[in-house]
C-alpha cells in the first residue's frame, strides 16, 4: 500500500487537528506516522520549506537529534547480549585513555547518573547556562556550523569541566555520556558505530532511510527544510538548518531516519526483537528523577497506561518515537521550526504541549 493510500485509508481528524495544531503554534511542518489497531496512518501539515506552498513528504528524512541515544543503548544493550560488555563494567576499564573516575558504569552512561559535564552546556534550575565545550547557541552555533568536531575532543572537553555530583548520586541529562558510549562500542568491537549501527540494526531491520552521517552536510532527498532562528546584536535573524555538519553532537544525536524506519526499529526493540527480554527489562527501569531507563523515558499515563519514549531536538529539527510497551502502537514524527521570532526556552515549551498533544490523540 502506498503512503497516499494508506493515508486515505483512515479519516483521521484527531490527527490531522494536532498537526495543524503544531503549525499554529510556529512551526513550519510536521510529518506523522501512527501504526495502531486500526492499522497505519501518515499525514503532514505545513509547509516543507519557507516561502513554499508543497507539505512536508511524509516519507521524508530528518535529522532525529536524541532519538539516536535509544539507538545508541540497544548496540551497548546487544554487544552485553554477545557478552562483550557488562552494564556494571567499569568504562575506565575500557576506555583507560580518558582518565575517567574508576567508579563510572556502562549503565550509569546509559541512564544519565555518570555525573560528567554535558559538552553542550548546562542549564540550571535558575535559568542560568553554563557554555558547552562546542558552539552551542544563537550566533555562536551559526558561525560554527559547518566545523568538525571529533569524539575524543568532545568527551576531553567535557572532562575537563567539575563532575556535576558523584557517579551514581543524581541524575542529569548529559550528552557526554552517549559519546563515551560510542568510543566504548568502537572499543570493544574494533568497528565504528556507523558499522556497528548497520551490523545489528540497520541491516537486519532493513532500515534504508536512516543513517550515521558523521561530518556530511548532506540530508537525503526526500526531505522538509529545518530553520533555526537566533538574535544577533538586538536582530532577529533566521537561517535554513537543513544542510550543517552534525559532528559537534557525535553519537548524542545525529542520526538521520524516516517515521517508517523509527517505527520499524522502536517496535521491533519493544516486540522483543532486538535484545534480550532480561536487558529489555533492564532497559524500562526508570530513574525516578525524569523517569529515564536506559536510552528510553518511561512516561506512566494519566489513565493508567504506559508508553516508553525519546524525542530529539537540532537546531531547526524535532524528532517523536513513542511506542506502548509491547511495541504494537507507534507514535513517529518530525518537526520544523519556522521563522516566528521564538526564544529557546519558549521553543522547548511549545515543544513539550505538542508532544503531549499528540501523546493523548494517540494513547490516551
Amino acid at each position: 500500500m502506498t503512503e497516499q493510500n494508506t493515508a486515505a485509508a483512515q479519516d483521521r481528524p484527531e490527527l490531522q487537528k494536532a498537526m495543524q495544531e503544531i503549525v499554529d503554534a510556529g512551526f513550519a511542518g510536521v510529518q506523522l506516522r501512527v501504526n495502531d489497531e486500526l492499522g497505519e496512518w501518515v499525514g503532514s501539515a505545513g509547509v516543507s520549506e519557507l516561502g513554499r506552498t508543497a507539505k512536508p513528504p511524509t516519507d521524508g528524512h530528518f535529522r532525529v537529534g536524541s532519538v539516536t541515544k535509544t539507538f545508541v543503548a540497544t548496540i551497548v544493550l546487544q554487544l552485553v547480549d554477545e557478552g562483550r560488555l557488562g552494564l556494571d563494567d567499569l568504562v575506565a576499564d575500557h576506555l583507560p585513555e580518558l582518565g575517567l573516575d574508576r567508579r563510572i558504569t556502562v549503565r550509569m552512561l546509559l541512564q544519565h547518573t555518570s555525573g560528567i559535564f554535558n559538552f553542550t552546556g548546562e542549564f540550571s534550575a535558575d535559568g542560568t547556562v553554563e557554555p558547552g565545550v562546542v558552539a552551542g547557541f544563537g550566533k555562536e552555533w551559526v558561525d560554527l556550523q559547518y566545523a568538525t568536531f571529533r569524539p575524543e575532543e568532545l568527551v576531553r572537553g567535557a572532562l575537563a569541566k567539575p563532575a556535576r555530583f558523584e557517579p551514581g548520586a543524581a541524575w542529569s541529562y548529559s550528552n557526554t555520556n552517549y559519546v563515551l558510549a560510542r568510543l566504548l562500542i568502537e572499543k570493544v568491537t574494533g568497528r565504528s558505530l556507523p558499522e556497528e549501527t548497520h551490523r545489528l540494526i540497520l541491516g537486519p531491520l532493513r532500515l534504508t532511510g536512516t543513517l550515521l552521517p558523521e561530518t556530511r552536510e548532506e540530508i537525503p532527498e526526500p526531505h522538509a527544510h529545518g530553520y533555526f532562528g537566533y538574535d544577533d546584536a538586538g536582530q532577529w535573524k533566521v537561517v535554513d538548518t537543513t544542510r550543517f555538519n552534525p559532528s559537534w553532537a557525535s553519537a548524542a544525536g545525529d542520526m538521520i531516519s524516516t517515521t517508517r524506519d523509527l517505527h520499524t526499529f522502536f517496535s521491533a526493540l519493544n516486540g522483543g526483537r532486538l535484545i534480550s527480554s532480561e536487558l529489555l527489562a533492564e532497559m524500562r527501569v526508570p530513574d525516578p528523577t525524569m523517569g529515564y531507563g536506559l536510552g528510553v523515558f518511561v512516561e506512566e499515563l494519566d489513565d493508567g497506561g504506559t508508553v516508553l519514549h525519546h524525542n530529539g531536538g537540532f537546531w531547526g529539527w524535532g524528532a517523536l518515537m513513542y511506542s506502548t510497551p509491547d511495541g504494537t502502537k507507534t507514535l513517529t514524527g518530525s518537526l520544523t521550526s519556522g521563522d516566528i521570532e521564538m526564544d529557546l526556552p519558549t521553543m522547548a515549551g511549545t515543544f513539550e504541549k505538542v508532544k503531549q498533544t499528540l501523546v493523548k490523540a494517540v494513547f490516551a
